[in-house]
Protein backbone atom coordinates (compact mmCIF):
# COMPACT_ATOMS: atom_id res chain seq x y z
CA UNK A 1 0.00 0.00 0.00
CA UNK A 2 1.36 3.47 -0.72
CA UNK A 3 2.35 5.48 2.32
CA UNK A 4 -0.50 8.38 0.81
CA UNK A 5 -3.10 6.06 0.89
CA UNK A 6 -1.23 4.06 4.49
CA UNK A 7 -1.85 7.88 5.92
CA UNK A 8 -5.46 7.88 4.16
CA UNK A 9 -6.76 4.86 6.13
CA UNK A 10 -4.51 5.82 9.65
CA UNK A 11 -6.62 8.91 9.64
CA UNK A 12 -9.57 7.26 9.96
CA UNK A 13 -8.23 4.87 12.41
CA UNK A 14 -6.59 7.87 14.51
CA UNK A 15 -10.55 9.51 14.73
CA UNK A 16 -12.09 5.88 15.57
CA UNK A 17 -9.68 5.91 18.33
CA UNK A 18 -9.96 9.77 19.84
CA UNK A 19 -6.80 10.02 19.12
CA UNK A 20 -5.89 13.80 18.95
CA UNK A 21 -2.02 14.17 18.55
CA UNK A 22 -1.78 11.29 16.11
CA UNK A 23 -5.12 12.66 13.96
CA UNK A 24 -3.53 16.01 13.85
CA UNK A 25 0.00 14.57 12.72
CA UNK A 26 -1.19 12.47 10.17
CA UNK A 27 -3.52 15.45 9.08
CA UNK A 28 -0.47 17.59 8.72
CA UNK A 29 1.01 15.05 6.80
CA UNK A 30 -1.81 14.45 4.07
CA UNK A 31 -1.38 18.35 3.97
CA UNK A 32 2.05 17.76 2.47
CA UNK A 33 1.41 15.14 0.70
CA UNK A 34 -1.10 16.61 -1.26
CA UNK A 35 1.01 19.77 -1.58
CA UNK A 36 3.52 17.57 -3.26
CA UNK A 37 0.94 15.73 -5.55
CA UNK A 38 -0.95 19.18 -7.11
CA UNK A 39 2.68 20.90 -7.38
CA UNK A 40 3.53 21.80 -10.81
CA UNK A 41 5.05 18.88 -12.98
CA UNK A 42 3.65 15.98 -10.45
CA UNK A 43 1.00 14.49 -12.57
CA UNK A 44 -1.23 13.85 -9.44
CA UNK A 45 1.14 11.31 -8.06
CA UNK A 46 3.10 10.88 -4.93
CA UNK A 47 6.07 8.19 -5.50
CA UNK A 48 6.75 6.69 -2.15
CA UNK A 49 10.26 7.68 -2.48
CA UNK A 50 9.14 11.26 -2.61
CA UNK A 51 6.80 10.59 0.09
CA UNK A 52 9.79 9.47 2.16
CA UNK A 53 12.01 12.71 1.88
CA UNK A 54 8.52 14.65 2.99
CA UNK A 55 8.67 12.60 6.03
CA UNK A 56 11.78 13.06 6.54
CA UNK A 57 11.55 16.77 6.30
CA UNK A 58 8.64 17.01 8.88
CA UNK A 59 10.78 14.80 11.34
CA UNK A 60 13.74 17.01 11.24
CA UNK A 61 12.19 20.35 11.30
CA UNK A 62 9.98 18.78 14.52
CA UNK A 63 13.01 17.92 16.13
CA UNK A 64 14.41 21.44 15.16
CA UNK A 65 11.10 22.92 16.50
CA UNK A 66 11.04 20.91 19.67
CA UNK A 67 14.93 21.96 20.50
CA UNK A 68 14.08 25.48 20.06
CA UNK A 69 11.28 25.24 23.01
CA UNK A 70 13.44 23.05 25.33
CA UNK A 71 16.20 26.22 24.60
CA UNK A 72 13.50 28.46 25.76
CA UNK A 73 12.18 26.47 28.60
CA UNK A 74 8.39 25.88 26.57
CA UNK A 75 9.16 22.04 28.05
CA UNK A 76 5.34 21.19 27.35
CA UNK A 77 5.83 22.83 23.46
CA UNK A 78 8.88 20.43 23.17
CA UNK A 79 6.55 17.72 24.68
CA UNK A 80 3.65 17.81 22.16
CA UNK A 81 6.26 18.16 18.73
CA UNK A 82 8.14 15.06 19.97
CA UNK A 83 4.94 13.71 20.38
CA UNK A 84 4.03 14.31 16.62
CA UNK A 85 7.78 13.73 15.17
CA UNK A 86 7.36 10.05 16.81
CA UNK A 87 4.11 9.53 14.73
CA UNK A 88 5.77 11.01 11.86
CA UNK A 89 8.85 8.73 12.09
CA UNK A 90 6.28 5.73 12.57
CA UNK A 91 6.37 5.81 9.01
CA UNK A 92 9.82 5.96 7.94
CA UNK A 93 12.47 2.74 7.58
CA UNK A 94 14.59 2.14 10.39
CA UNK A 95 17.46 4.12 9.85
CA UNK A 96 20.71 2.55 9.20
CA UNK A 97 23.52 2.73 11.89
CA UNK A 98 26.67 4.59 11.18
CA UNK A 99 28.71 1.03 10.98
CA UNK A 100 25.94 0.07 8.06
CA UNK A 101 26.54 3.56 6.45
CA UNK A 102 30.30 2.88 6.13
CA UNK A 103 30.12 -0.44 4.76
CA UNK A 104 27.79 1.30 2.07
CA UNK A 105 29.81 4.02 1.60
CA UNK A 106 32.91 1.89 1.36
CA UNK A 107 31.66 -0.11 -1.40
CA UNK A 108 30.49 3.08 -3.24
CA UNK A 109 34.06 4.30 -3.04
CA UNK A 110 34.94 1.48 -4.77
CA UNK A 111 32.64 1.24 -7.32
CA UNK A 112 33.50 4.70 -7.99
CA UNK A 113 37.40 4.56 -8.12
CA UNK A 114 37.11 7.97 -5.65
CA UNK A 115 41.07 8.20 -4.46
CA UNK A 116 40.11 11.84 -2.49
CA UNK A 117 38.25 14.55 -1.60
CA UNK A 118 37.90 15.64 -4.79
CA UNK A 119 36.13 12.78 -5.37
CA UNK A 120 33.38 13.38 -2.64
CA UNK A 121 30.71 14.87 -5.34
CA UNK A 122 30.59 11.72 -7.12
CA UNK A 123 30.44 9.65 -4.13
CA UNK A 124 27.83 11.50 -2.51
CA UNK A 125 25.49 11.52 -5.62
CA UNK A 126 25.80 7.56 -5.62
CA UNK A 127 25.17 7.23 -1.67
CA UNK A 128 22.24 9.52 -1.74
CA UNK A 129 20.31 7.75 -3.94
CA UNK A 130 21.20 4.54 -2.40
CA UNK A 131 20.44 5.70 1.24
CA UNK A 132 17.45 7.60 0.64
CA UNK A 133 15.08 7.27 3.78
CA UNK A 134 17.75 5.45 5.40
CA UNK A 135 20.31 7.68 6.58
CA UNK A 136 20.30 11.59 6.90
CA UNK A 137 22.79 13.54 4.41
CA UNK A 138 25.01 15.04 7.15
CA UNK A 139 25.69 11.45 8.39
CA UNK A 140 26.81 10.65 4.92
CA UNK A 141 28.38 13.57 4.18
CA UNK A 142 30.54 13.06 7.80
CA UNK A 143 31.10 9.36 6.99
CA UNK A 144 32.61 10.22 2.99
CA UNK A 145 34.81 13.09 4.44
CA UNK A 146 36.14 10.96 6.96
CA UNK A 147 37.10 7.70 4.27
CA UNK A 148 38.39 9.97 1.89
CA UNK A 149 40.61 11.59 4.26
Amino acid sequence: MALFDQVSKDIVAAMKAKDKVRLEALRNIKKVFIEAKTAPGANDTLEDAAALKILQKLAKQGNDSAALYKSQNREDLAEAEMAQVAVIESYLPKPLSAEEIEAVVKEIIEQTGATSIKDMGKVMGTANKQLAGKADGKTISDIVKKLLA
